[in-house]
Order: C-alpha cells, then sequence, then structure tokens
C-alpha cells in the first residue's frame, strides 16, 4: 500500500516540484496539497495521511500552531517539519507541538525519501538534514469526553443541534452537498445554517470554523 502524504506549503511551485519528487518511482502517494496552516489541518482531519510535511512559516496559521491541532485531529499522523533555516528555537517548539521531526528544505532527494519512509516506519534515521528529538504528548481533552466538548461548545457560541453537526461535518472536510445527504436537509437550508453559524463563531468561512472546532476540541 502506497504511503500516503500531505504536502503544506505556501509556494505552490515547491508543493509541486515536491509532489514529483516524491511520487516519480516510489511508492509514495501525495493525497492533497495544502497553501496554509489552516487548510493542512482540514485535510489532516479529513484525510488522516500518514504524514504531513508541514512548512514552519505559512499565511493564516504558521505550522507549528498547525502541528498542535493535527496532533489532536489525526492522531496516528506523523508530522515532519520543513524549512530552509535550520533553527534550534524552531524545531524545539516544532516537537514540543507534536512534530516528529523537522528536515530543511535542502535535502537531496534519496535523503528525503529515506526520512519519510524511515519517520512513517518508526525507524530511527541520522541525517544531516533531520532533527529528532523524542518528546511524549497527551492530549489537550484527555479529561473531556465527545458529548461533553459538544455541550460546552454549544453552550458558548449558542449554536442550535443543526448547526453544532454542521459544525462536526465541516471539521471532516465535507462540502454542502456531501452535509445537505449526511443530514437530509436540503442545500439551502444548509447554507442558511452557514450563514448564521459563522456570526456566531466570528469567523469568514468554512476553513476558519472548522480550525475553530479543532482548537475547542470538536470530534
Amino acid at each position: 500500500m502506497a504511503l500516503r502524504l500531505l504536502i503544506a506549503d505556501d509556494e505552490r511551485l515547491f508543493r509541486e516540484s515536491l509532489r514529483v519528487l516524491l511520487e516519480t518511482g516510489t511508492d509514495i502517494k501525495v493525497v492533497a496539497e495544502a497553501g496554509d496552516g489552516q487548510e493542512a489541518v482540514v485535510q489532516a482531519r479529513a484525510l488522516q495521511p500518514d504524514i504531513v510535511l508541514l512548512d514552519v512559516h505559512m499565511p493564516k496559521m504558521n505550522g507549528i500552531e498547525a502541528a498542535k491541532l493535527i496532533v489532536s485531529v489525526a492522531p496516528q499522523t506523523k508530522i515532519l517539519m520543513l524549512s530552509v533555516h535550520r533553527d534550534d528555537e524552531k524545531i524545539s517548539s516544532a516537537i514540543s507541538a507534536g512534530a516528529t521531526g523537522y528536515i530543511l528544505k535542502d535535502t537531496d532527494r534519496k535523503d528525503f525519501i529515506d526520512i519519510i519512509k524511515s519517520t512513517h516506519a518508526g525507524k530511527a534515521h541520522t541525517s544531516p538534514y533531520l532533527a529528532r528529538p523524542q518528546i511524549n504528548h497527551s492530549s489537550r481533552h484527555e479529561d473531556l469526553g465527545p458529548e461533553e466538548i459538544r455541550r460546552k461548545i454549544r453552550e458558548k457560541y449558542g449554536l442550535t443541534d443543526h448547526e453544532l453537526e454542521i459544525l462536526c461535518l465541516l471539521t471532516e472536510g465535507l462540502n454542502n452537498e456531501e452535509i445537505s445527504q449526511a443530514m437530509r436537509l436540503a442545500r439551502e437550508t444548509v447554507k442558511g445554517h452557514l450563514k448564521t453559524l459563522f456570526p456566531k463563531l466570528k469567523v469568514k468561512n468554512r476553513t476558519e470554523a472548522a480550525v475553530l472546532a479543532v482548537r475547542e476540541g470538536l470530534e
């Protein structure tokens, strides 16, 4: 089975080049790309990839903040941070956020692929391009059950049952048609709920809504 990978970087040309580099002649499959940290979180939750390659510097949400959320929504996914510079402070922050390692972007192709495969297999890999300290992580919401989290979110933002259910589906990456089918509601009804949901959450769009829900611990 192919190793499923998500690439998150704000430079489109870099993402496309990296996709070709990693997929050519390998068993690696890039299942999605993200251009900012918020999109990376939503894609990771929806797709549950084996590995996320996450750039440290991205718009809307930086890679370290995105890593913290991805650890919560995709606990089986391993995170490798990407950067053009070796920065010990950022390496430490990334590992504390939940990343498995930190790769420099000037890594040669063979080493890059070896690092990805070793990370997926849970094996140690010695490379001048990889920083990989070990650290234990715990869930931010281990003391709260799913129903209690939903109740707290409903009360905090004054959501109706339908709005809360739509918010849950947004975090899974569903579009309006898919939400309509899942909830057995007309598409126009779904749109109406979204129009009332966004102001309550003080967000501008579905991606921001999904990320807010993830931050609140919604499963």
